[in-house]
């Protein structure tokens, strides 16, 4: 069973601490929510996770330090899906997809069956095997966010780390989006996802973790976790919270920020 755990994780970027002691242990089964107003730290703290930031404190994977583990190693076992991915050179949406599977390939080798496979399976479970053909430059907002997210899937990794995957998609495929990162936790895997929508986070993920400030302010389920107070304290919004394990979370109005003071 697949964990990442941090301890005590911080980045400094410049002059400014954008993550400040983050603590946390993420295993295997779950849909973990990373959630926070713009500038919490939130993208700050998935890539110091997958040492693409100089951090302090320690990054573990599966009981194993990070540090002691090579590009390639983090690769097989992370996939990661970064925000905001611009594509630059004209290749089918095929071949994008089957760059997931880099991770698995030693130098000069070539796709195999088994790769050929996980590109199918990733395909299909993304909805884009109609696109395959299509030149990736070409997509959409929407269509590319799910190329991409399908590239992720191809590596078949038992963690996968999204980057705001709904950026771009419309209703219907943002809970189709949060339907299979649903799915990909429901088989096993350890799925962490940084996210604005809070009404989807509540619906979906059998966690949040909250930042304000680059500081952890608070983790569990989200019925325990997306109250009122705590809405209006990090967010400055009122909203209406109502069912029980599956909340139904809806914003109404915004309210002066209470805030919560940065660690020191």
């Amino acid at each position: 069973m697949v964990s990442v755990s941090a301890s005590d994780l911080s980045v400094t970027l410049g002059r400014r601490t954008v993550v400040r002691g983050v603590s946390a242990t993420l295993k295997a089964g779950a849909l973990v929510g990373i959630l926070g107003p713009n500038g919490a730290g939130k993208s700050s703290l998935v890539r110091a996770l997958l040492g693409l930031l100089p951090h302090g404190g320690a990054v573990s994977i599966d009981g194993v330090p990070r540090a002691s583990l090579s590009r390639g190693e983090i690769a097989r076992r992370v996939a990661y899906l970064p925000q905001g991915q611009l594509l630059h050179w004209p290749v089918s949406v095929e071949r994008l997809v089957a760059l997931g599977r880099l991770p698995h390939l030693g130098p000069f080798s070539r796709i195999g069956a088994a790769d050929r496979a996980a590109i199918d399976r990733a395909m299909a479970r993304a909805e884009v095997g109609a696109l395959a053909d299509r030149v990736a430059t070409e997509l959409s907002g929407g269509e590319r966010a799910r190329v991409l997210l399908a590239r992720a899937l191809a590596v078949e990794a038992p963690v996968l780390v999204a980057d705001e995957p709904l950026a771009s998609l419309d209703p219907a495929h943002q809970i189709e989006g949060m339907e299979l990162l649903r799915a990909e936790a429901d088989a096993g895997g350890l799925v962490v996802a940084v996210l604005h929508d809070l009404t989807l986070a509540a619906r979906f993920c059998d966690r949040v973790l909250v930042m304000a400030d680059g500081a952890l302010v608070a983790d569990g389920p989200p019925a325990a976790v997306l109250t009122p107070a705590l809405l209006a304290e990090v967010y400055g919004i009122t909203a209406t919270v109502t069912g029980g394990e599956r909340p139904l979370l809806v914003p109404l109005d915004r309210v002066p920020l209470t805030g919560r003071s940065p660690p020191a």
